[in-house]
């Protein structure tokens, strides 16, 4: 296994400077392109503190500035958000899964910045006996980017829905099959195999996270993180 030091650190965010910080980077991120979320976004949503919701974090070694951003709510505590805008199919629906929203990578950041956020979203739901991984998307070269990774839509191709909790934009759904993802790639002889699996990020960081039962699952050291049974 390959060895790889960023230039940047990935945890979750474990204080209210991060999840401030993390809320800044949304709010760069996203108001860029519609402006009008700006000032919506500076601020937690009461998502983000809600148990099963964990908010991921980038921060620059040598700035100490946040640069990127995701938050993953999974299934245990309930349904999920996009749950309040549309009925998911029965094979996703009964199965344990989660949501990613929020990604947001500032401007200007290190270009491994999105990649190594899709690497800790595999390696949380991993962790987390997540089978599906759930996004509603509506960039198209950011959808051709799911696709290539595996993800696959939830409705018809081009189907699109309004999400309550975009403020009703309409978003494409799709979904990855967590457990099903590394044979995939392998099979494939995904390009990204060698990153996603096969390389140790030392700077990639998950700490424990609460499960169903509210314990904590064991601590994953990164060696143990890059290298799903």
């Amino acid at each position: 296994m390959g060895v790889c030091t960023l230039g940047f650190t990935l945890g979750l965010a474990s204080s209210r400077d991060d999840l401030l910080d993390a809320c800044a980077v949304r709010a760069d991120s996203y108001g860029r392109h519609l402006p009008e979320l700006r000032q919506h976004l500076i601020e937690p949503d009461p998502l983000d503190l809600c148990e099963g919701t964990a908010v991921f974090l980038c921060r620059d070694k040598a700035s100490g500035l946040a640069t990127g951003t995701m938050r993953i709510q999974t299934s245990h505590f309930g349904a999920l958000r996009m749950e309040d805008s549309l009925a998911l199919p029965g094979w996703l629906a009964g199965a344990p899964r989660v949501e990613i929203t929020r990604l947001a990578v500032r401007v200007g950041s290190d270009p491994l910045t999105k990649l190594c956020l899709m690497k800790a979203s595999y390696l949380y739901c991993v962790a987390q006996q997540m089978h599906w991984m759930v996004i509603g998307a509506r960039n198209e070269a950011l959808i051709r980017n799911y696709r290539r990774l595996g993800f696959r839509d939830v409705l018809g191709r081009d189907e699109q829905v309004p999400l309550l909790h975009t403020g009703g934009l309409l978003h494409r759904i799709l979904a990855f099959d967590v457990m099903a993802a590394k044979s995939a790639w392998a099979a494939a002889k995904h390009p990204l195999y060698g990153f996603m699996i096969d390389t140790l990020h030392e700077d990639l960081r998950l700490d424990p996270v609460r499960t169903r039962a509210g314990k904590q699952s064991a601590a994953h050291t990164p060696s143990s993180m890059n290298m799903p049974a």
